[in-house]
């Protein structure tokens, strides 16, 4: 039987070094490819990223997780294990594409985020009854090709205590976790179809057990768990189980888990993760050491969340320090899948050279995990030229000026402490408002419209040169001229710029902002063919200049209507970025939030009368455990309040949120005291209103249309959306909108949906 490798990875980017996937994707779903091709090409990308893994030194049998999706790995193991699809045999891929991402005649499956990272999920919808049918071949034609090219990889799957604990409820059906016991058996069988196919490792990851969720305690997911693996690991027509346990400390699951006995346990042992819990390391050594079950413990000690160069000095105490306390059988990983993070350093040339020696993506990532189990293993002699250069980063990034700004240091000293207000109150400002002369019921967009293949175009003439300043802002201005246009014709009632200067709604400040840097080719998948180019705070963060003011005027100067402001809030531009380690996060929102205030004097100055701060991360960042929420909200809403605090009452703030499971953080939301709040409603349909409680004073603009789908609604369904709101939200605090930003969307979907948004809109009113 194989041995566990002596370094791996908890997962790897899908997507490609030069997002391949994403480009097959589109591709395929614009009809540019046939199905043959796509396949064949998403084939090929599987089968590069064995290579360079690989390559990398992952290239002992199993070391390799072959953790891969076309589009969502959960998505993925529900079809794979049979939780999703009934009693289907083979799902195809209009089936697969229309579960993730809806057509004509139907829906696709809720969206939300991946625990506290900025990967969204497919939510599958479970019944109380109905066929459970394993897939095994699908998982099993991943491990033939794998094997047909020479590489010995780990299949994977999310574990079952974890799938149903991040599923809901179809209509009318209890908790998912009811069904784990049946959904358990076609985990079996799936294993033991791996088990007859020859392989030896196969990987379960369980999340669900380093939170704290709604639907089951941390005690009743431990049992859970531990009922679960007793049956799993029990028989004996399986492979050997890595369990995988990312994102964060286990608690009552640590014990479960070690007692279950497992071949292989991961745990996380990031700097994060320790820092939050200080002696996760030493309870993690005892619990395996007591299980007495010869389990490798696969300690995850290089951070797969963040792009700093690990301290490998420091690094290696940690694992020194668990075979000290009694480990013996002892492998290195990553902290959580690599999908988090880009590719590799290698791919940017025009980072600052002394930043780019402080960075290590997925690729350095690997081999630092590989330096240390070399270490380890007593080869420090091998890995001498890995801690030369970890010694060097820890050391330049300390010492360097980019990091601290004395003046950026003393602005944020000065501020009140505690929590801080805008003047006057809610009420005093819904009257001041009137001014604005709104219609009941007023329609508006959350700001991006389509980035057509023009727009992208100019920006990358600009970028080489092709286009000078002047005429980039011109073909720029053009946009902004023909958006409003369109709102115009359309009879929206609040208009929005569009938003073409902006290439991303986080990057876009960043390449504004002091204190922050931006890659060329550093992309991480959001969801499916979604990626995006995370910005890195390399130190204290100021604004040079006004960022938004000549777009917003010139925009407003095109209609007599009112157009928002449109500005990115302070967690979210922390949430969508790498960020500093080296101090707290309050810190740095601090910073954003004065940073943004003075861009919110300068936008009313120039006689923009509403201004959108979009905070769609704010639950993003929500700490896995329940403990640690109070004060991180407290920051979060203090760092947003920070940003409006000095607004008239006359201006109306709105804010955005995404994906929010939007009754765990009511009360924060309720605290950011916007006066409008828009929120993603169209797939819960309606469902999160019903967390609105008298508390939640603001205006609500909850999303009627989904625009993760490529589906344009009909007015009748747009029509039952809005009544379906107005169940829960009164006539005269309801604002009707998309659920997000049209920016991936194409304009002839965009005009006829925002058309019959608009219709909608009327007919409901015609009816109050």
């Amino acid at each position: 039987m194989t041995s566990f490798p002596s370094f791996t990875i908890e997962g790897y980017p899908r997507v490609g070094a030069n997002r391949e996937l994403k480009k097959a994707l589109e591709s395929f779903w614009a009809g540019r490819i046939d199905e043959e091709t796509f396949t064949s090409s998403a084939h090929s990308i599987r089968l590069e990223n064995y290579a360079r893994l690989r390559d990398l030194g992952l290239d002992a049998d199993y070391a390799i997780p072959a953790d891969v999706a076309l589009y969502d790995h959960v998505l993925e193991t529900s079809l794979t294990v049979g939780l999703i699809g009934g009693d289907a045999e083979e799902i195809d891929l209009a089936e697969y594409f229309a579960l993730a991402r809806g057509n004509a005649e139907r829906s696709p499956l809720e969206m939300t985020k991946w625990f506290d990272t900025n990967y969204h999920y497919l939510v599958p919808e479970v019944a109380d009854s109905g066929a459970i049918t394993p897939r095994a071949q699908r998982i099993l034609d991943i491990v033939a090709e794998a094997k047909a090219a020479g590489h010995v990889v780990r299949p994977y799957l999310v574990g079952p205590v974890t799938l149903l604990a991040k599923s809901k409820p179809a209509e009318g059906a209890g908790n998912p976790l009811n069904r784990l016991a049946e959904l358990t058996e076609a985990y079996k069988t799936v294993l033991a179809a791996l088990k007859e196919a020859g392989v030896e490792w196969v990987q379960l990851a369980e999340p669900a057990l380093v939170s704290d969720l709604t639907v089951a305690t941390d005690e009743e997911l431990a049992q859970h768990a531990a009922d679960t693996y007793a049956a799993i690991l029990g028989v004996t027509n399986r492979p050997q189980v890595l369990i995988s346990t990312p994102y964060g400390s286990l608690r009552a699951g640590l014990e479960a888990l070690a007692q279950a006995g497992p071949e292989a346990l991961h745990v996380d042992l990031a700097p994060a993760t320790l820092a939050a819990d200080a002696g996760y390391a030493g309870r993690v050594a005892a619990a395996v050491k007591a299980a007495g079950k010869n389990t490798v413990l696969v300690a995850g000690v290089i951070d797969g969340r963040n792009v700093w160069a690990a301290d490998l000095r420091e690094r290696l105490s940690v694992l020194e320090g668990l075979k000290e306390a009694g480990v013996e059988k002892l492998a290195v990983s990553s902290s959580v899948s690599l999908l988090h993070v880009p590719h590799t350093v290698a791919g940017e040339t025009s980072l600052p050279v002394d930043v780019a020696g402080w960075l290590s993506f997925a690729d350095e990532k690997i081999g630092e995990a590989k330096a240390l189990s070399a270490a380890l293993a007593g080869g420090t002699v091998a890995a001498a030229d890995d801690f030369a250069r970890s010694d060097r980063a820890v050391r330049t990034r300390t010492e360097s000026a980019r990091t601290h700004n004395e003046a950026v240091q003393a602005r944020v000293a000065a501020l009140p402490a505690g929590q801080v207000a805008r003047q006057p109150e809610f009420a005093a400002r819904v009257e001041a408002q009137k001014a604005l002369n709104l219609p009941k019921l007023p329609t508006t967009t959350i700001g991006s419209f389509p980035q057509t293949a023009e727009i992208r175009k100019a920006r990358a003439d600009h970028r080489t040169g092709v286009l000078n300043e002047e005429q980039y802002t011109e073909a720029l201005k053009d946009e902004v001229k023909s958006v409003i246009e369109l709102q115009e014709r359309l009879g929206l009632d609040v208009l929005v710029h569009g938003e073409p200067e902006r290439n991303d709604m986080v990057q876009y400040f960043a390449e504004l902002l002091d204190g922050f840097v931006v890659t060329e080719n550093g992309w991480v998948q959001s969801y499916g063919s979604r990626c995006t180019r995370p910005p890195i705070v390399v130190g204290d963060v100021s604004r040079p200049e006004a960022m938004t003011v000549e777009w917003a005027k010139y925009a407003q100067s095109l209609s007599e209507k009112h157009v928002k402001g449109m500005l990115t809030g302070p967690v979210t531009i922390l949430a969508w970025s790498f960020v500093r380690d080296d101090v707290p996060l309050s810190v740095s929102a601090d910073q954003i939030g004065v940073a943004l205030a003075d861009e919110v004097a300068d936008l009313e100055e120039a006689g923009i009368e509403i201004i959108q701060i979009d905070e769609p991360a704010l639950r993003e960042l929500l700490p896995l455990r329940e403990d640690a929420r109070p004060e991180y909200l407290d920051w979060a809403v203090r760092s947003f309040r920070l940003v409006a605090i000095d607004a008239k009452p006359t201006t109306q703030i709105h804010t955005h949120l995404c994906y929010s499971e939007f009754g765990q953080i009511i009360d924060a939301v309720a605290a950011l005291d916007a006066d409008v709040t828009s929120i993603e409603a169209a797939r819960s349909r309606m469902e999160l209103l019903e967390d609105l409680e008298d508390s939640f004073h603001s205006e609500i603009g909850p999303g009627i249309w989904d625009i993760h789908s490529p589906r344009v609604p009909s007015v009748a369904e747009l029509t039952e959306l809005i009544k379906a709101a107005l169940v829960n939200v009164p006539t005269e605090r309801l604002w009707v909108n998309p659920d997000c930003g049209l920016k991936t969307r194409g304009y002839a979907e965009t005009e006829q949906s925002l058309r019959n948004m608009v219709l909608a809109r009327d007919i409901v009113v015609e009816s109050l």
